[in-house]
């Protein structure tokens, strides 16, 4: 059975269109020409259209039905090509034939319902299933996303919608061995990975400083170095300590015979040997080494100054440098300092050999620079491990994230996927009992397809057609199976000429409808004329005249009632007409039935070329003016009381004077007694009065306080006048509601 039906972007309808819910067994929808009635018949009848791409229809459990839709392109389809197609119904059949049909139907009936039933217990299951983790998919999305966010958001990349993290939750749960970590590790190693991505750095040069220590302990520093003892001349430059005032003087002598101190010329060569035999060879030698030790000492010194000036200046530079420059510079400048003092010794040295001097050790303050640098470079190596293994390392990061927040969250999930879990086996039981029952109701059909085959005929349908003809009036052409084409029909005049050409509208109208009715009983198909079916009835009288109107809606109303009473095998009906009359008619059961669950009703419109769709549900929305005067009674409490009066008046005068011919003292004399009938004449009076004037303020309050008692009297004329029934068949006193008749 059709559920629901969406209708847009097509004709009328805007893209917003129409959702026709809540389809009964029984819908009547009523349009003016024009309102879009058409273009719903006939996407119903061809839905996989293209062009009714964004439309749909809903079905009952999923179950489509046959669809049998009358409208122009059904009349044109069966009666423009000379032939009408046979319809075969259950002919010759035997009393146990049909017996053992209609028995299989029922049990195929029963079948459906059951797999409705079933569609829709599946159907509740996954909803709670989908409805779980939609609750679920929220949680970890609230706890685990957005609490983590800040901290981990490089982690979440690829997983920033709430359907893909619940999944990436769900999978890590199942899958993620990685041992727990602490938040705190986690953070401090997400900084440094999920910051700017690492590249490599340079390791600092280590320096060689042994040398420079050799030569600060030599002992040259400490010797003094001066002449030979055993020259005649050592005694006197050693007693005056003139051992470098000598030695240096003695360069200007050695071309030359004048002294250089008195500038007298009394240097003799004699003088000159005692000079060369002082500073021998020893003494030479010792000063060639202080002055190699010194150069040297100064070279190496001034070489680890501007290395470990340069290091510091580039690393001051760098924003990621892993050397503590905090304790690094003030190393370099003591050194510096110490290195400044000894070469200052040195020079007093170099001027003054005999002279013993101490150099500052700066071994202390160069192992104390090289464990600085030697920190960082570990520090630097530790970071180049990571940036060479960079990608492992993101990924080891990111999979204890995953551990750390499963872990945390652990209970909320666990208890999630068990319940997942018993609804998965839930709706797998479910499932597999629903395909058992598709399996069996597909063989039943199959089966009465077979027994259809057998007890069909299109002699019924022809008989049928021909007797409502004559039932009606039309005499002078029948519908008689084809001489020459099997399982054909023709329209034949008495003389047994063609006459489908020379059908007036109105005969071709009400015959096409004829055969309609046969097809809904019925198929062209003689294997499946019991399956179920659906019929979509649009405008079937809009060229017959009012007699054949009621033939029509007589006919459609026997098929309401057999649908109602879930007969056959007709099981839903929606029918569109334009016709108010033909549309009161159609829809009238009777006098006792105002409502009824298994009929709806709406109204569509056309405004501004735009087609819209009003739903009445059970409230039949098409009424005559009389019935809306018993309305309008019935709602006192919602209208205005000034208008019940004038309510009162012409529901009298339809109803009594103009159909009974009653006259207003015949009212009263129906009363037994002179009080009751002054009451009544009152009331008569008052309804007179209220109904041609305006009653001012005094009397509307008046009226307010006496309005129940005149309710009561206008309630005993009906009795009194022996049309009770009518009255509670309008006013429906018993089951509170209005009658909705036409």
């Amino acid at each position: 059975m059709l559920e629901s039906i969406i209708i847009k972007d097509i004709a009328t309808y805007d893209s917003v269109g129409i959702k026709m819910n809540n389809l009964k067994k029984i819908n009547f929808i009523y349009g003016a020409n024009g309102s879009g009635k058409t273009t719903l018949s006939k996407y119903i009848h061809n839905s996989s259209n293209s062009i009714y791409a964004t439309c749909n229809l809903e079905w009952k459990g999923g179950l489509t039905v046959n669809t049998l839709v009358y409208n122009k392109d059904f009349r044109d389809r069966n009666f423009g090509k000379g032939k009408i197609d046979g319809v075969f119904t259950l002919g010759e059949a035997t009393k146990e034939e049909i017996e053992k049909i209609e028995k299989m139907q029922k049990d195929l009936a029963e079948l459906k319902t059951k797999g409705i039933e079933k569609k829709a217990s599946l159907d509740k299951q996954e909803q709670t299933k989908q409805q779980e983790d939609n609750e679920f998919k929220e949680i970890v999305w609230t706890d685990v996303y957005k609490e983590n966010e800040d901290d981990f958001k490089d982690a979440f990349r690829g997983f920033i919608k709430k359907e893909t993290f619940k999944d990436k939750i769900l999978y890590e749960y199942d899958n993620n061995k990685d041992s727990l970590q602490t938040i705190e590790d986690l953070k401090e190693k997400a900084q440094t990975i999920f910051g700017k991505t690492p590249i490599a750095l340079s390791i600092i040069s280590s320096i060689d400083f042994e040398k420079l220590l050799e030569i600060e302990t030599d002992k040259i520093w400490n010797k003094k170095i001066i002449g030979k003892a055993d020259v005649e001349i050592a005694g006197l430059i050693q007693k005056l300590n003139l051992n470098d005032w000598v030695n240096e003087g003695k360069n200007y002598i050695i071309e030359n015979d004048t002294c250089p101190f008195c500038q007298q010329k009394t240097i003799t060569e004699n003088f000159k040997k005692q000079l060369d035999d002082y500073f021998d060879e020893t003494f030479i030698k010792d000063i060639v080494k202080l002055k190699d030790l010194s150069t040297e000492y100064n070279r190496i010194s001034e070489n680890i100054k501007n290395l470990l000036e340069q290091i510091e200046t580039q690393e001051k530079e760098k924003t990621d440098t892993k050397l503590n420059i905090e304790l690094f510079s003030p190393l370099l400048k003591t050194l510096i300092s110490q290195l400044a003092a000894n070469k200052e010794l040195l020079n007093n040295k170099a001027k003054e050999p005999s002279r013993s001097i101490t150099l500052t050790s700066t071994r202390k303050q160069l192992e104390n620079i090289q464990e600085t640098i030697s920190n960082c470079n570990s520090d630097i190596k530790s970071h180049n491990d990571i940036v060479a293994d960079y990608t492992n390392q993101r990924n080891n990061l990111i999979n204890a994230i995953w551990k750390y927040l499963i872990e945390g969250h652990h209970g909320t999930i666990e208890t999630f996927v068990k319940k997942q879990q018993g609804l998965s086996k839930g709706i797998d039981a479910i499932k597999k009992q629903h395909q058992d029952l598709k399996e069996k109701y597909t063989e039943l059909n199959k089966k009465i397809r077979e027994a259809n085959k057998n007890v069909t005929s299109v002699q019924p349908s022809v008989d049928e057609i021909n007797r409502i003809l004559k039932s009606y009036g039309f005499l002078n052409f029948e519908i008689v199976p084809s001489q020459t084409e099997p399982n054909q029909y023709q329209i034949l005049r008495q003389d047994g000429t063609t006459a489908e050409s020379t059908l007036s509208e109105g005969e071709e109208t009400f015959i096409t409808f004829l055969y309609y009715l046969q097809l809904a009983k019925g198929s062209t198909q003689e294997d499946n004329i019991t399956e179920e079916r659906i019929l979509v009835i649009d405008d079937p009288i809009s060229s017959l005249d009012s007699n054949v109107l009621f033939v029509v809606s007589s006919l459609i109303k026997e098929i309401v009632k057999s649908i109602k009473k879930d007969l056959g095998s007709i099981k839903q009906m929606i029918l569109l007409t334009h016709n108010v009359y033909f549309h009161k008619e159609v829809s009238f059961v009777d006098g006792r039935t105002p409502k009824n669950g298994d009929t709806n009703f709406w109204i569509v419109r056309k405004n501004n070329n735009l087609s819209s769709l009003q739903s009445y549900e059970m409230e039949n929305p098409i009424q005559s003016s009389y019935e809306l005067l018993w309305k309008e009674l019935k709602n006192t409490q919602q209208n205005s009381g000034i208008t019940i009066q004038n309510t009162m008046r012409r529901i009298i005068e339809n109803y009594f004077k103009i159909l009974g011919k009653y006259a207003d003292d015949d009212l009263i004399k129906s009363f037994d007694n002179h009080q009751e009938q002054e009451i009544c004449r009152s009331l008569v009076c008052w309804i007179n009065d209220g109904s041609h004037g305006l009653p001012d303020d005094l009397y509307i309050e008046q009226q307010e306080t006496i309005l129940e008692k005149y309710l009561d009297v206008f309630k005993q004329i009906f009795v009194k006048m022996g049309h009770e029934e009518h009255y509670k068949m309008m006013y429906r006193e018993q089951e509170g509601e209005l009658a909705i008749v036409a």
